[in-house]
């Protein structure tokens, strides 16, 4: 990426200590390279204080976009992110990405300007409660009173996102504070310690492990936000134990891996979902029953005991009872877990068959460019290196049932929000988190359209971003739902009034083309793929193409429709 304008240059003269430099100073001290921002004028102190920083300064097109990039860079290395923005209307524009982060348990440190706490309560020009909106989607928010308290509560804030079950935090800063002379104070950082390892919860895991002749792993988010990724993928294999796992869970074991069955749920996999229908023992790893997964909770794995792993207590037995419960810090947990099952073998072989039974199929005849192969294809061609960020909606299931990944770092998504316009801003903090990736942002027309300002980001910083937009002209899960529930009442689902996206790339000064044939498909892949610089494939699909296999509300996860049925 062009590093030209990225780091600020330093100032020719020291400045004297203010609020707004112990900010930055703070930042800098924590060790962050990299902060995406919005500048506005309760929050211009701290821009004031930038320049001779060291700090990267990301100038994105909208603070909703800030947000979502900023948590990128918690989903990719477990460490949090920074956006700021000002008061009143770029505080309520971070809500979105924060509540995002908070839902997927992402660290990430938002900062705020507020206006002088002199006319705070007054209904001063962009004052905004920012403490009270965030407060049931943080972890932990503080807002500032004295500038001598910068550093503590900047190392605090880092401290809370980043350990226990990571989250977002919120800093907000006084205008008046930032401005006032500081003396400073420490900047180091705190730990806290890990929770002590539930040694009674892991023998009694143990033995229902030996009398399990239908166990299977549910492996979910909380695994690779505790960082338990290689002790999972040991654990696994030294069971010989078959697993699933959630949309979170993806790339815990690699897509190809002989005992992983697939995503479960409402778009899982048969597979999958059999499995879950039909186990004895579920050992559930860092998941939550969430109902996306679990369909109809009364029925989900109706004949299973639950071990839960959870450094969570407050996720355990909330949803489902857990028989064995286990809450303890995953990592430890899972590499001191030492199953020995025995028997299971008639159990590894039926869900063996049921894989390679259950896979897809690419060859079906279609008239146009059949999305699942495309990504399916996509993820292929780019190996390793690939890290899919996808929107939300049709595409996304595609994304998750059709591409390899290779590791939870390569498939970004947002799950429990589920938000639209996530993919574009987050793909480009995924990018900056991880500049050697091959990241594509993912999007369908719809979500293209809410974060599209964010091809202006891509073209100013260069960033080398590989941009796929597959445009079926409607909102399309909520077009699939009204046809099979709403008896096919297309109540405000046509986009067919979209502008040509490649044109609208090129007019932001990113290169574009225009695919909507298959046998386009490869060369378009390897002109995406091939590209030096930000490049925007727009790839017309079928405006009637569904996802399958699909739950549908109210049933169990076995009971699933196809394209068939």
């Amino acid at each position: 990426m062009s590093q030209t304008a990225r780091t600020i240059a330093p100032d020719a003269e020291p400045r004297p200590m203010t609020g707004a430099r112990l900010v930055v100073e703070a930042l800098v001290a924590h060790g962050i390279e990299t902060v995406f921002g919005y500048p506005g004028g309760a929050i211009m102190p701290v821009y004031d204080a930038l320049p001779g920083s060291g700090l990267r300064h990301i100038l994105c097109r909208h603070e909703q976009a800030c947000a979502f990039a900023a948590a990128a860079v918690g989903r990719m290395t477990r460490k949090a992110g920074v956006c700021i923005a000002t008061s009143g209307p770029g505080a309520t524009n971070l809500v979105t990405g924060i509540a995002d982060a908070y839902m997927d348990s992402v660290p990430l440190v938002a900062i705020t300007g507020q206006v002088a706490q002199p006319v705070m309560g007054t209904d001063a020009f962009q004052e905004i409660d920012t403490f009270g909106i965030t407060m049931p989607i943080v972890k932990h928010s503080y807002i500032v009173r004295h500038a001598d308290d910068i550093p503590a509560i900047i190392a605090e804030a880092f401290d809370i996102a980043e350990h226990g079950r990571p989250g977002p935090v919120l800093i907000d800063i006084p205008k008046d504070v930032q401005m006032a002379a500081a003396e400073g104070g420490s900047y180091a950082a705190r730990h806290t310690p890990a929770p002590c390892l539930d040694e009674e919860g892991l023998r009694r895991a143990e033995a229902a492990v030996r009398e399990a002749k239908k166990p299977l792993f549910y492996i979910g988010g909380g695994t690779v936000r505790s960082g338990a990724v290689d002790e999972v993928r040991a654990l696994v294999a030294r069971s010989g134990i078959p697993a699933v796992s959630t949309l979170q869970g993806l790339g815990v074991l690699p897509t190809g891996h002989p005992q992983f069955l697939g995503m479960l749920g409402m778009h899982g996999s048969r597979a999958a979902n059999m499995a879950v229908q039909e186990c004895d023992l579920l050992i559930n790893v860092g998941a939550r029953f969430d109902d996306r997964a679990t369909g109809a909770l009364e029925k989900f794995a109706p004949h299973a005991r639950v071990i839960h792993f959870d450094k969570d207590a407050s996720e355990i037995s909330k949803l489902r009872r857990a028989d064995v419960p286990v809450s303890c810090d995953l990592k430890p947990a899972v590499r001191s877990f030492r199953p020995e099952p025995s028997g299971i073998e008639p159990w590894v072989k039926l869900n063996e068959e049921r894989r390679q039974a259950c896979a897809p199929r690419y060859d079906a005849p279609v008239s146009g460019i059949y999305a699942p192969a495309l990504l399916h294809r996509l993820s292929e061609k780019a190996g390793d290196k690939f890290v899919a960020v996808p929107d939300v909606g049709q595409h996304q299931m595609w994304v998750a049932q059709h591409c390899r990944f290779s590791r939870p770092q390569a498939h970004i998504t947002s799950g429990g929000l589920g938000s639209m316009g996530f993919s574009l801003p987050t793909a480009v903090g995924a990018k900056f988190a991880e500049p050697d990736a091959c990241v594509v942002s993912i999007s369908g027309d719809g979500g293209f359209m809410m974060n599209i300002q964010e091809l202006a980001t891509l073209r100013r910083y260069g960033v080398p971003l590989k941009v796929i937009v597959l445009n079926n002209s409607h909102l399309g899960m909520v077009r699939q739902w009204q046809d099979l529930f709403f008896e096919g009442n297309r109540s405000e689902v046509d986009l067919s009034d979209n502008p040509d996206f490649a044109v609208v790339a090129q007019a932001f000064g990113v290169e574009a083309f225009t695919i909507d044939k298959p046998e386009e498909v490869e060369a378009g892949l390897d002109r995406l793929l091939g590209a030096e610089g930000p490049i925007l494939m727009h790839v017309v699909i079928d405006p009637n193409e569904n996802v399958w296999p699909l739950v549908a509300p109210g049933k169990a996860n076995h009971e699933m429709l196809d394209k068939e049925g």
